[in-house]
């Protein structure tokens, strides 16, 4: 089964990074399903309907996005808010239509790796501000997978350093 690649980039014809992975992702159409939130809703009006059939038809889900403002897109917390409702991803008696699946992450940063540790610039780790992803994928029942990180957009933003990830970042697609 392929894997759901859930892009959320609002600026990606100006992208390096995500646009060089959306590229990659889009070369593997037999592995991958590429699925840009801002190109299919660009006004901002997302068919729950459709997202929700797309979470139902695939066991692996990656959310790929840029993490600024140490937090995600504003299209990604409304799909949040939008698609996982209660009676479909939650609640008492039924939902849970996301039990099970292999929810990760993959965030490009502009700052370097030391910058997000409790000693560094940011004072926390990724991971730590990455936990209300976490939660609340665990909370829907979803088996939540350590996130890829690419880390120094804001040093190395050139076209042969995206390249570079792109390797590891197939490699941590195929490990789901």
């Amino acid at each position: 089964m392929k894997t759901l690649v859930i892009v959320i980039h609002p600026d990606m014809p100006n992208s390096v990074i995500n646009k060089t992975w959306k590229e990659a992702l889009n070369q593997h159409p037999d592995r991958f399903m590429v699925h840009d939130l801002y190109e299919a809703y660009p006004d901002g009006r997302i068919n729950v309907a459709t997202e929700q059939r797309l979470m139902e038809q695939h066991d692996k889900i990656v959310f790929q996005f840029p993490f600024y403002w140490f937090n995600c897109p504003p299209l990604f917390k409304q799909w949040l808010d939008e698609v996982l409702t209660h009676g479909w991803a939650y609640g008492s008696k039924s939902g849970f239509k996301m039990a099970g699946k292999t929810i990760a992450l993959a965030v490009s940063l502009g700052s370097d790796e030391p910058d997000y540790s409790s000693g560094g610039k940011y004072q926390y780790t990724l991971d730590e501000l990455l936990r209300p992803f976490e939660l609340s994928f665990d909370y829907v029942k979803a088996k939540y997978h350590p996130p890829f990180a690419w880390y120094g957009m804001e040093y190395n933003a050139t076209a042969e350093w995206a390249e570079q990830s792109v390797p590891e970042y197939l490699k941590f697609l195929e490990a789901l």
